[in-house]
């Protein structure tokens, strides 16, 4: 098949940004030009759209870049890590699974709430809120939290 007969298809990257804090420094920067796009267009939508989150939360994306540099990008919610680590009020997890130390708690109510937040994603709805609190009670157990009834 020759050049001239293939057919562009459009690229979706995957970046995660702090809410209302897009800016055409990396990861941004780099990941937008590459592909032709204004990185500061990206920025003004980005930051329009998460400015209802807190400030810094870490926010992942997915943006699909058309062929003719246009573009769309889907907003999804904090990372798991994120949400349980504010749930129970550390910085960092021990990354202790099993026996190691406890870096913390959260209990089920706590877990429960999480995964209503997370089951927003479109791909996690489907899965129902059930399963997805026992992904994040092993998330919990993972970065070295208790989780208590």
């Amino acid at each position: 098949m020759s050049k001239a007969g293939a057919k562009a298809v459009a690229q979706v990257r995957k970046l995660v940004v702090p809410a209302g804090k897009a800016s055409p420094s990396p990861p941004v920067g780099p990941a937008m030009g590459a592909r032709g796009v204004k990185a500061m267009d990206f920025c003004k939508e980005f930051n329009a759209r998460t400015a209802h989150l807190l400030p810094e939360t870490p926010t992942p994306c997915s943006v699909t870049i058309q062929p003719d540099r246009t573009f769309t990008f889907e907003i999804r919610t904090p990372p798991t890590t994120y949400l349980l680590k504010k749930a129970a009020g550390i910085d960092k997890g021990s990354g202790s699974v099993g026996n190691g130390p406890i870096s913390g708690k959260v209990n089920l109510k706590q877990v429960y709430e999480i995964a209503k937040v997370k089951c927003r994603d479109a791909d996690l709805a489907a899965v129902g809120e059930e399963a997805v609190a026992k992904q994040i009670i092993g998330t919990a157990r993972s970065l070295g939290l208790e989780v208590v009834a």
